[in-house]
């Protein structure tokens, strides 16, 4: 039994959840999003609770079944909160700014490191050495953090280089006389 298929998800006020077969589409005051589940669920809404179930006893079905209640629960805090990830620029001269529709990033090599921003995604640079990232999707907000990360991933000895907010680096020890 899966602990977290067994539980409903609860659309909160203001939300509006379709479910139509296998597709379910969620609105709210951040904008639409909509999935295409597989069918090995299957997906009911009641109320302000949409209730996911496996459709027979097979491992497969077991499995999805706990990934689509994730997936509904993704698109419902996408469309009414959003999703926010910040990262932490560390190293002299490593910083960060938004020029129009692109993310500059200076991170110690020749060039500057220029990454386009997609539709539906938001960049804010607070101070030079952070930056947040916001959008309804979950998977392509945490997707466009995980690529500016690995422009230049935090290195062992002095931790320089793009972590996440709360990413703790294990530091080395380094040569010793």
């Amino acid at each position: 039994m899966s602990r977290i298929g067994k539980n409903p998800v609860i659309v909160p006020s203001g939300v509006d959840v379709t479910v139509d077969g296998q597709h379910v589409t969620a609105k709210g005051k951040l904008g639409e999003l909509a999935v295409t589940l597989a069918d090995l669920v299957a997906i009911s809404k009641e109320d302000d609770k949409i209730w996911v179930r496996p459709q027979g006893n097979t491992k497969s079905a077991r499995q999805m079944w706990g990934t689509a209640k994730s997936v509904i629960q993704g698109l419902v805090t996408g469309v009414s909160e959003g999703f926010r990830v910040r990262l932490e620029i560390n190293g002299v001269g490593y910083r960060a700014q938004v020029q129009g529709k692109d993310l500059v990033l200076q991170l110690g090599y020749s060039h500057e490191i220029r990454y386009p921003i997609p539709e539906g995604i938001a960049m804010q640079c607070e101070k030079p050495t952070s930056i947040e990232i916001s959008g309804t999707n979950k998977q392509k907000v945490g997707q466009i953090a995980s690529e500016i990360r690995a422009f230049r991933p935090p290195e062992p000895y002095k931790g320089k280089g793009v972590k996440h907010e709360n990413e703790i680096i294990v530091r080395k020890e380094g040569k010793k006389k």
